[in-house]
């Protein structure tokens, strides 16, 4: 903070394991990278190399080490994992992990269809060499997971060894946990955050009106995800009730009284 100010939510600090940030880096140039970390690094909590972009990203090592040197951890979209798994090449995709010394990676199905059972297992493998995210929820319009799979699919991959698991959305933010308008699937998340526990989720929210939903409903310190580079002191803003969507929401009813009656 560069000023004090009173009635501010208590924002957890880095390492966070509530109120993560994510941010999908879609193919920022090395200046553009450097750029990003000054001026929101501070405010970011881990990167996504997003889908499989990282094979044809330019200086991809160069990159990584800039996060590293930030201390913001980044791995490879659970897309390329799934580019890996359909070749047969699972081996080769941890030698790849090796290679960069990757200290994180993503397991997603949004592309290919992976029985749970076999996804469970490449959790636990991966799981001997990194920190695992998982990615639940497909990335095709049309296709409706019951919220009874969601939860059993979450829990299983918890058990078998992931950190966070992330309730799909695309980057679009119009699938998975939301309507084809971009409106939260209500009765899904509820559902889920019944008996999953919040912060072992990470929520997309690529739009900014998703994440007013859920700074709202689940407080400034929410996992969320899927968040563009230059958002990210826009979402801070909005985790702080800086902006006028959440302005009011930290705020005790005698201040707010003040000023709107």
């Amino acid at each position: 903070m560069n000023f004090e100010l009173s009635q501010m939510p208590s924002r957890s600090t880095k390492p966070r394991e509530n109120g993560l940030t994510m941010v999908m880096d879609k193919g920022l140039s090395l200046r553009e990278t450097e750029d990003f970390i000054s001026s929101s690094g501070e405010f970011t909590d881990i990167v996504k190399l997003g889908f499989g972009s990282s094979l044809i990203t330019p200086n991809l090592d160069k990159k990584i080490a800039l996060y590293k040197e930030a201390g913001i951890p980044v791995y490879f979209g659970g897309t390329l994992l799934e580019a890996f798994l359909i070749r047969d090449e699972f081996d080769t995709y941890l030698k790849v992990l090796s290679k960069y010394k990757m200290e994180y990676a993503e397991i997603s199905d949004g592309s290919i269809v992976i029985p749970h059972k076999i996804k469970c297992d490449y959790i636990k493998k991966l799981a001997k060499h990194v920190t695992v995210i998982s990615e639940v929820g497909s990335k095709e319009e049309g296709i409706i997971i019951r919220p009874n799979v969601w939860i059993q699919m979450m829990e299983r991959e918890l058990e078998a060894g992931v950190w966070k698991v992330i309730a799909e959305a695309r980057e679009s933010g119009t699938v998975g946990i939301y309507r084809p308008n971009g409106k939260a699937h209500v009765m899904l998340i509820n559902k889920i955050i019944s008996r999953v526990p919040a912060d072992k989720i990470i929520w997309e929210t690529p739009q900014k009106s998703q994440q007013v939903y859920f700074i709202k409903q689940f407080g400034t310190n929410v996992n969320l995800g899927n968040i563009a580079p230059n958002e990210v002191i826009a979402l801070e803003s909005l985790r702080l009730g800086l902006r006028s969507d959440t302005f009011f929401h930290f705020l005790d009813k005698e201040t707010i009284n003040k000023f709107t009656n």
